[in-house]
């Protein structure tokens, strides 16, 4: 079963609608929550789809980065389990960079994904490159 759950706060100095933009550049979400917290809102995005990757899937062949991509989310991985950082003002922008909780003044863009095949959703996401070419992976089975 995939489960995704993608968050960001919106910091009292932001506009709202730059930051829901900033995560719909990379996640499309089949639902997109508000959350009001003591500190302000967080926008919540869900889904069950792996369509939903393919911003953030094809962003990462775009800019050719899928071997970083693959450290970092690899390094977040736990059984059945992935969570990566993104930072908001490059995801704004159309583009990504990883960044470490607490790293980004503003926050980041928090990924959360649950698939019993962690290790496939890893290799279909940002595969390892090999001579510099993708080695494409199939959909994960989650």
């Amino acid at each position: 079963m995939l489960r995704i759950r993608v968050s960001v706060e919106v910091r009292p100095t932001e506009d709202p609608s730059k930051v829901k933009a900033a995560l719909l550049n990379v996640f499309t979400p089949e639902r997109l929550d508000e959350v009001e917290e003591s500190y302000g809102l967080r926008l919540i995005g869900h889904s069950s789809s792996l369509d939903s990757l393919e911003k953030l899937r094809e962003l990462l062949r775009r800019e050719r980065i899928l071997d970083a991509a693959h450290r970092v989310i690899k390094a977040g991985m736990r059984e059945g389990f992935l969570t990566f950082h993104l930072n908001k003002q490059a995801a704004y922008m159309g583009r990504v960079s990883f960044s470490d909780p607490g790293e980004s003044p503003l926050g980041a863009i928090t990924f959360e994904i649950w698939c019993d095949d962690a290790r496939g959703m890893l290799n279909w996401l940002a595969p390892k490159t090999v001579g510099g070419q993708v080695r494409e992976h199939e959909r994960p089975k989650c």
